[in-house]
């Protein structure tokens, strides 16, 4: 068992419900890589200690959900933004909000998506669906410059813990590396087949990890290359840490999150074996003489801090006042303050990690274990309990199951099968002790068993291997004519999955969509919205919400333009899709606000689209 625990490269570290709705924003404490904050639609803010499935505090008092967390860099507080706009930072030892404003971020033309600070403080870097990454000089309050390489919408970014280096990761599947003495760009490393949805820099700064729907790939520049690349299957992970020579990944699906863990020591992480595709040439690159590299840019001047040994734990009236000696004026926040409160669920996590004695670092121990691999592969573990639940229907009691070393993770259910009746217990005493277990009463034999576990197998391959054809058909419309005709062919097929597959795409290159486009779409949007599958309905507001930012504006002049003088085909016919688009919006727009009316983990999003679709309203 020992053996096959380190052969493991990554695995999922635990599952666990993070809220009683949807989960909508995480982050990882990035000096430990063991604390871990989350935001929610419940409004609330929860802390939990990774691998540990019980929440250490609950921080409540925000009025809106809560759209983005991130940890200090020494993990003494945490910065919550609600959808209002609303900041707020909480003092986690205190177990208060101690600090309340709000943020407007302007500059960009779409949403921000991500804000990274400079390690010395004086920079502010913006990723936005603009496509464009800002940085912005703080003690100035102005923008700097602009950085516009990417061609769909930047999803992360991140400075480098040294160098003038930021990192910049997109939908369009690339990373983007800006020299920031130079302010221009010095690589571009691909290879993600899949958004890129995070990134961080290695602690020394000598590579740069890159986290994908299906795995982690490793980056180093100059020249660009992969070192190396680790299928995982966490999903749309959201946040990367480093803690003991392992990579922590977090991602969160409705109101789970679930933590994944990497075997950084079976990682390369410079030179050797190049993945074939960013270097050409497949020659080995020496290793450079200074493990950590050398610096080709300035570092940062970090800032100097002055941190006494007791931390002050009451102020006064006299402390909070402005520094012209005046209180605040009440505000609406000022006023619900006393609703504000940290709910503490585990009183001696929170001492240990929140409240050491003697100890400045609120962080977890540093000589903390690595987090052990599972003892062997999940999937194979369930079948094996499968097989023994149903070969032996009456186990031995006094055989515990194993325990997980770690918070459980969801395991799959033995199968429940329906046994032919036994018959009555013989009167000549029980089984002797010779018995196999095939010959007890309601046993099943090995091909039984194996019949129970395949039930459904050979239908779930018909059906895959048709919406793989269907897929196929669609792609070689798609490379033959274009997007419009091979969606057209999708929406024949009369299968919703295919139309689903074929928007997932394209949802993600907003350059692809015209106005002829959307009138195939909307349509389908319809039946997504109302659709039984969750996946389906964020597919279909995606592409409704990418409708009405892109479109709506084009719609809604075209129909309330003038008529113009004598025959102008082009523009008939181009008034005749908005007045149908317009037409099937408005019908949307009924959807949407019966869905916006019920409570559920699905409100939020539905009441964004309610307000992104109120102008129909007012439309002809």
């Amino acid at each position: 068992m020992a053996a096959a625990s380190t052969t493991k490269i990554s695995w999922r570290l635990q599952e666990f419900e993070a809220h009683s709705s949807s989960v909508s924003c995480l982050a990882l404490g990035k000096s430990s890589g063991r604390l871990l904050a989350t935001g929610g639609e419940d409004c609330r803010v929860n802390i939990w200690a990774v691998s540990k499935a019980n929440c250490i505090m609950s921080l409540t008092g925000h009025k809106n959900p809560v759209e983005c967390v991130q940890f200090n860099m020494s993990e003494e507080q945490v910065v919550a933004g609600s959808q209002s706009g609303s900041i707020r930072v909480w003092d986690l030892e205190a177990a208060k909000s101690e600090t309340h404003f709000v943020l407007f971020v302007s500059g960009h033309t779409q949403a921000v998506r991500s804000l990274a600070f400079s390690p010395d403080g004086k920079w502010l870097a913006s990723a936005s669906d603009d496509c464009t990454v800002k940085l912005w000089d703080l003690t100035q309050g102005k923008t700097i410059t602009e950085f516009r390489s990417h061609t769909a919408a930047v999803n992360i970014v991140q400075f480098h813990p040294n160098e003038y280096l930021l990192a910049s990761g997109s939908c369009d599947r690339t990373i983007k590396l800006w020299d920031l003495e130079k302010f221009t760009m010095i690589g571009s490393l691909e290879g993600d087949t899949t958004p890129v949805r995070c990134i961080f820099f290695s602690p020394d700064g000598s590579c740069v990890y890159s986290g994908a729907t299906d795995s982690l790939r490793v980056f180093g520049w100059e020249p660009d290359r992969c070192f190396d690349v680790v299928p995982v299957g966490w999903g749309k992970v959201s946040d990367l840490a480093v803690c003991n020579q392992q990579l922590i990944g977090v991602s969160h699906q409705l109101s789970s999150v679930s933590s994944y863990v990497v075997d950084l020591k079976r990682v390369k992480k410079s030179g050797g074996s190049v993945i074939q595709g960013i270097i050409q040439d497949n020659q080995p690159l020496s290793e450079p003489k200074d493990p950590k590299g050398v610096a080709l840019r300035r570092n940062y001047e970090r800032p100097t801090t002055t941190c006494s040994s007791q931390r002050v734990k009451q102020r006064s009236d006299a402390d909070r006042r402005s520094p012209e000696g005046e209180r605040r004026s009440p505000s609406e926040d000022e006023a619900d303050e006393k609703l504000l409160s940290a709910e503490i669920h585990n009183a001696e996590d929170y001492k240990e990690i929140f409240q050491p004695k003697n100890a400045i670092s609120r962080t977890p121990p540093k000589i903390s274990e690595p987090f052990p691999a599972p003892p062997e592969d999940e999937t194979i573990l369930a079948i094996s309990h499968q097989l023994k639940d149903m070969i032996s229907p009456f186990p031995d009691k006094q055989q515990a199951p194993p325990q997980a070393s770690s918070t459980p993770v969801q395991r799959v259910e033995p199968t429940v099968v329906s046994c032919a009746k036994r018959p009555a217990p013989s009167a000549v005493g029980p089984l002797s002790s010779d018995s196999s277990p095939n010959n007890r009463p309601g046993a099943l034999s090995d091909e039984e068993a194996l019949s129970q576990i395949k039930k459904g197998h050979d239908t779930m391959c018909v059906m895959l291997s048709s919406r793989h054809k269907n897929l196929e058909t669609v792609r070689a419309v798609w490379a033959r004519e274009d997007i419009k005709s091979a969606l057209d062919t999708a929406v024949s097929m009369n299968d919703l999955s295919i139309v689903v597959d074929i928007l997932n795409i394209i949802n993600l290159q907003p350059s692809l969509w015209k106005l002829d486009l959307c009138t195939s779409i909307l349509p389908q949007i319809d039946k997504l919205l109302q659709s039984k599958y969750e996946s389906y309905m964020q597919t279909g507001c995606t592409s409704l919400k990418l409708i009405m930012k892109h479109f709506w504006m084009l719609i809604s002049d075209t129909l309330k333009a003038s008529p113009c003088v004598g025959v102008d085909i082009t523009r008939e016919e181009r008034h005749q899709k908005c007045r149908a688009c317009c037409k099937q919006l408005k019908n949307l727009s009924n959807i949407v606000k019966n869905k916006a009316a019920q409570v559920g983990r699905h409100g939020s999003a539905f009441k964004e689209l309610q307000l992104l679709m109120a102008p129909l309203d007012d439309s002809l």
